[in-house]
């Protein structure tokens, strides 16, 4: 065996890795965002993401559609998440399974049989575009809000509770000043996994016929028009967006998780 070896070294097909499907590709975003069609830099691109209607728009109905689709993921997960948790079934691990089975299936006929549905239901789908995107979206994302706070409820301390309800606090009282500020943490990684992918997800929206655009199919057609210039620069602006929704959430959950929301 070479003394020399370090285990250091096994990191090297990693870094790699993220040097060429990662920093490469954001290296080119970052080229193609700040130059023109003669390859001159220019702030031009970032000017007009900021002045054009139809992008503030689209990302004003993404942001919309992200966060009512996380709202309406939150009211049916937590309870879901919180009888679970509470609850003395034997075949509780089962239950949890069937809401994550649906996510072994292939994501097209999940959504092509939920639109058979709605059309069934609806007549015509282009009636009520955003409500279908929003029910398409939240049958997606479900599960992803479901995990995280039942296996932050499954590991409350019990002891917390069991000392609430000596102490005279009712059942409505003890959840609001124990359970949920402690399942904080399982809250906010629910909204991370939901109301980011929900932001860029087209897909739905292109098959339950919705005409509106969302951030991810505006930077398609900005590619498929070979725009790269400006679909980079969405791309990058984009990308800042998440990272700082990812910071901030990260950080508060960082807190949540030493009992500063209980506090």
């Amino acid at each position: 065996m070479n003394k020399n070896f370090s285990r250091k070294y096994l990191g090297i097909p990693y870094i790699l890795f993220l040097m060429i499907f990662v920093v490469m590709p954001l290296l080119v975003i970052l080229y193609y965002a700040f130059t023109d069609g003669t390859g001159q830099f220019t702030l031009s691109n970032i000017a007009r993401f900021f002045t054009d209607p139809n992008t503030l728009g689209t990302l004003f109905y993404s942001f919309s559609l992200a966060f009512v689709t996380t709202c309406v993921c939150l009211l049916i997960a937590y309870p879901v998440a919180y009888i679970l948790a509470r609850s003395t079934f034997k075949s509780k691990r089962v239950i949890v399974l069937i809401f994550v089975m649906p996510m072994w299936i292939n994501f097209t006929l999940r959504v092509t049989a939920l639109k058979e549905i709605l059309t069934m239901v609806e007549g015509n789908l282009a009636f009520h575009p955003f409500l279908n995107s929003v029910i398409g979206m939240s049958y997606d994302f479900l599960p992803f809000m479901i995990l995280p706070l039942y296996t932050t409820l499954s590991k409350l301390d019990k002891s917390l509770l069991e000392a609430a309800a000596d102490l005279g606090a009712d059942d409505l009282r003890t959840f609001w000043k124990i359970t949920f500020p402690l399942s904080m943490p399982g809250i906010v990684s629910g909204i991370s996994m939901v109301f980011l992918p929900a932001m860029t997800n087209y897909v739905v929206l292109d098959m339950v016929y919705n005409s509106t655009y969302i951030m991810g199919s505006l930077i398609g057609s900005y590619f498929s028009a070979y725009d790269w210039h400006n679909g980079s620069m969405i791309a990058l602006i984009l990308l800042i967006i998440i990272c700082l929704f990812s910071i901030f959430t990260n950080g508060q959950e960082e807190v949540d998780a030493r009992g500063g929301s209980l506090l």
